[in-house]
C-alpha cells in the first residue's frame, strides 16, 4: 500500500478548499503572514486558513512547550501548518517549539530549496538552483550521549533502514514530481561503513526504480567543497541529518537569500511551512520586513498540496516583483531598486504581477512535474541474526595495552576467549604499537573460545547468550568496570559490526 504525500489538484483547481492551520508567529510573524495570506488569496489558492496560537505567548500563559492542546488538535486534524517565526523566551528553560513540532509530528523530511537571485541579492553562482532533502529525525541528532569514563564522552550515530528508505525515496519522488533530473546522496561510507554504508545502499537500490533521473554518490567533505565551488552541477540532494544540516547552511551562505527562503518539514501524516529566519522582534510593527521567505514556504506548501499552477503563478509574480526592483528594506540598493516597499506595499506588489513572469531570473516550473508523491509503507524483512560474539567496553585507568590485555587473557570465561582490544577504535592488543595513544576507555572484543586470537582473517563463530552473561559475570568478579556491552551478531551471514582499526 502506498500512502500519498501529496493532494493533486487538476490543473492547479480545486472543488473544496483545504483547512491549513496556520500561526502568525511572533515578532514580525503577523505582518509577514498577513501579507503572505493576502497574496495566496488573490492567486485563487484553494486553502481555508484555522487560526493558531503559538510561541511566546503560549509559553507565558503557563505552556512549557509553547503549544497548547488546542493548537495540536487543530494541527493533527488539518494535516498542514503555515508557521511564521516564533519566539522562544530567553533565560527561563524553554525547549525550541520547532524541535518540538518536528519530532512530536513525525516530520521526516527538511525541504530546503536554495536558488540564486542576483543580482538582486549577489552571488558568484548566478545558476544556482538546489534542493536539499535531509532526514530529519534520527542520526546523530538523535541526542543520546553519555560520559563513560573520566576521558570519553560517546554519542550514539543512529541510522535506520526504514528512515533511509523513507527520505531516499522522498528525494527521487521529489526530483519525479517536480521534475527535477538528477539527485546527488552525500554520505562518509569510506569510514563509517556500517551507518552511512546502509544509507549508500539503500539509495544504490531504490534508485533503480528511477531509471529516468540522473543519480550519483559522494562523499560528504568533497561533496560539500563541491557544492560551494560548483553549486550549479547538483540538483537534489539527499542526505542524513548532521550533514544535511551543515550544507544546507553552505548552500544558503554562497547564495546569500537565508532571509529570503522557505522550508518545509515532512511527514508521512503532517507537514509544515515556515521560513527559515527568526521573528526578529527589533523591526516588529513597523512594516519593514520582507515576507519573502514565509511566501516562498507558503509556495511550497501549494505545491504540496498539488496546486502547482497557483505556486508557480505565485513566484513568478514574486520573481518579477524583485526584477522590477520594487525591494523591502533589507535588500533594497541604491541604483538597483527602483522603489522601497513596506511589508505590505511589496505584498500589493507581487499581487499587481500575478499571471506576469520574469524575464531573467528563471521561471518557477513546478507544475512540468506530476506534481504526486507517494511513499509505500514499510516492510521489514526477514532475516537470520546469529550471535557471533560481544564487545566488553572497560574503564581502566591504565596505559599499558599489554597489562590489560593479559589479565584479560586470564579470565577463565565459559567457551569465550578474548580477540582484541582497540582503544578509540584502533587495535592496540595483540600486537599493537608503542605509538598509539591510549585514554582509559577499552573495547575489548571477545568471541567463541576455539577462535584463534592470531589470525589474520576474523572467524567468527556462533556463541550462546549464557556464554556472554558468564562472561561479565567472571570480569566483574576479576573486578573490571564495565562500562557497557554491545553483542556482536551477523543478519544473513553478514557482519553486521566494525573491524578494528588494524584487526
Amino acid at each position: 500500500m502506498k500512502e500519498s504525500l501529496m493532494t493533486p489538484s487538476a490543473s492547479g483547481k480545486q472543488a473544496k478548499k483545504i483547512k491549513v492551520a496556520v500561526a502568525k508567529g511572533d515578532g514580525i510573524g503577523p505582518e509577514i503572514m498577513d501579507a503572505t495570506l493576502s497574496i495566496l488569496k488573490a492567486a485563487g489558492a484553494a486553502i481555508d486558513p484555522e487560526f493558531i496560537e503559538l510561541g511566546e505567548k503560549v509559553y507565558e500563559s503557563g505552556h512549557s512547550a509553547g503549544i497548547d492542546r488546542n493548537a495540536w488538535e487543530v494541527i493533527r486534524k488539518n494535516r498542514i501548518i503555515l508557521k511564521a517565526p516564533i519566539t522562544t523566551p530567553q533565560g527561563k528553560g524553554y525547549k525550541s517549539l520547532n524541535v518540538t513540532l518536528r519530532k512530536t509530528l513525525g516530520l521526516f523530511a527538511n525541504v530546503r530549496p536554495v536558488s540564486a537571485l542576483d543580482p538582486f541579492i549577489p552571488t558568484p553562482h548566478k545558476n544556482m538552483d538546489v534542493v536539499i532533502i535531509r532526514e530529519n529525525e534520527e542520526d546523530l541528532y538523535a541526542g543520546i550521549e553519555h560520559q563513560q569514563t573520566t576521558d570519553v564522552v560517546q554519542c550514539l550515530k543512529l541510522i535506520t533502514r526504514p528512515g533511509c528508505e523513507r527520505i531516499i525515496r522522498y528525494a527521487f519522488e521529489y526530483a519525479r514530481a517536480y521534475d527535477r533530473k538528477k539527485v546527488t546522496c552525500m554520505v562518509k561510507d569510506n569510514i563509517m561503513k556500517l551507518t552511512d554504508g546502509l544509507f549508500h545502499s539503500v539509495f544504490t537500490e531504490i534508485g533503480q526504480e528511477y531509471p529516468e533521473i540522473a543519480q550519483e554518490v559522494q562523499i560528504i567533505d568533497i561533496g560539500s567543497a563541491r557544492l560551494a565551488a560548483h553549486p550549479e552541477k547538483y540538483d537534489v540532494i539527499v542526505t542524513s541529518n548532521l550533514y544535511g544540516d551543515i550544507i544546507s547552511d553552505i548552500a544558503a551562505e554562497i547564495v546569500g537569500s537565508v532571509g529570503m527562503a522557505g522550508s518545509a518539514n515532512i511527514g508521512t501524516e503532517v507537514s509544515m511551512f515556515e521560513a527559515i529566519h527568526g521573528s526578529a522582534p527589533d523591526i516588529a510593527g513597523k512594516q519593514s520586513a520582507n515576507p519573502s521567505g514565509l511566501l516562498n514556504a507558503a509556495v511550497m506548501m501549494l505545491a504540496h498540496l498539488g496546486q502547482t499552477e497557483i505556486a508557480d503563478k505565485i513566484r513568478n509574480a514574486w520573481l518579477k516583483t524583485l526584477e522590477d526592483g520594487i525591494h523591502t528594506a533589507d535588500i533594497y540598493t541604491e541604483g538597483l531598486s527602483t522603489q522601497k516597499v513596506t511589508t505590505s506595499e511589496f505584498a500589493v506588489a507581487v499581487t499587481e504581477r500575478l499571471g506576469k513572469q520574469p524575464d531573467n531570473l528563471p521561471v518557477s516550473r513546478m507544475s512540468d512535474g506530476n506534481g504526486h508523491i507517494t511513499l509505500p509503507e514499510y516492510e521489514r524483512r526477514d532475516v537470520k541474526k546469529t550471535l557471533v560474539g560481544v564487545d566488553v567496553f572497560i574503564d581502566w585507568q591504565g596505559n599499558d595495552p599489554q597489562i590489560i590485555g593479559q589479565a584479560l587473557d586470564k579470565v577463565g570465561a565459559y567457551k569465550m576467549k578474548l580477540k582484541m582490544i582497540t582503544n578509540r577504535g584502533v587495535k592496540v592488543y595483540p600486537e599493537g604499537l608503542d605509538e598509539t595513544f591510549c585514554t582509559d576507555h577499552w573495547r575489548c572484543r571477545f568471541v567463541a573460545g576455539d577462535a584463534s586470537i592470531k589470525q589474520a582473517v576474523p572467524d567468527y563463530r556462533p556463541v550462546d547468550f549464557e556464554q556472554v552473561l558468564d562472561l561479565q559475570s567472571k570480569l566483574n568478579a576479576a573486578g573490571f568496570d564495565i562500562i557497557k556491552t554491545e553483542n556482536l551478531y551477523e543478519f544473513d551471514g553478514q557482519r553486521g559490526f566494525s573491524l578494528g582499526q588494524g584487526e
